[in-house]
């Protein structure tokens, strides 16, 4: 069995000043301001955008992440219904092929916690049941009705910076589910790396 930490991967982002053109340029047709585009305006301008609420024209950038996390985490992440997702099929994929299935470590237990020992024989034995199930001749879609919620899982979500920034606000909140805020906050800090006038207004409560 293979156990591996929860992780986040931008797949396409534009990079900041690209899309600031862009948005600025969409915004300003709403005023028909267009001539006031210049060296340094779609910062400010996007920057009154999101102060006043105007996030309607954050719609017209999009972008995409892959998301490593259990299937429990990936119900949450395609209950975003303003986004387009593909996801790793366990009724296809045969992880009998890799002798093993790969599962998400907790991030709420430390190893030596009697709960994680007890989650981790949980999901040895998960593995051995699914492994037999294939071995006696059931097909992968039949075989995963064993499978536990803390199966990896890759999920792939495109969505627009709008609800982007929804997402975000509702997943790094402290009320989230603990492996679902684990990556929303790692995602949060990598967009607010790459493009603080979009993402930098989202903070973050530490519990």
């Amino acid at each position: 069995m293979n156990i591996i930490d929860a992780d986040v991967i931008l797949i396409d982002f534009p990079g900041q000043e690209t899309i600031l053109r862009k948005l600025e340029y969409c915004g300003r047709v709403c005023y028909k301001s267009e001539d006031k585009i210049a060296r340094g305006s779609a910062e400010t301008f996007i920057r009154n955008i999101i102060k006043r609420g105007h996030e309607s024209v954050l719609e017209h950038v999009s972008f995409t992440v892959k998301f490593i996390v259990d299937r429990g985490v990936s119900h949450e992440i395609v209950r975003h219904r303003i986004a387009s997702f593909s996801q790793e099929s366990t009724r296809y994929c045969n992880y009998a092929k890799a002798d093993e299935i790969a599962v998400i470590r907790p991030c709420f237990w430390s190893e030596n916690d009697p709960k994680y020992m007890n989650w981790e024989a949980a999901m040895l034995s998960a593995e051995r049941f699914y492994m037999s199930l294939i071995e006696s001749g059931a097909s992968p879609q039949e075989a995963r009705s064993v499978l536990p919620n803390s199966l990896k899982t890759e999920v792939v979500m495109t969505a627009n910076i709008r609800e982007w920034r929804h997402f975000l606000k509702l997943r790094t909140s402290p009320a989230a589910h603990p492996q679902i805020r684990e990556v929303a906050i790692k995602l949060l800090k990598m967009l607010q790396e790459k493009a603080p006038v979009l993402f930098d207004d989202i903070g973050v409560t530490e519990t």
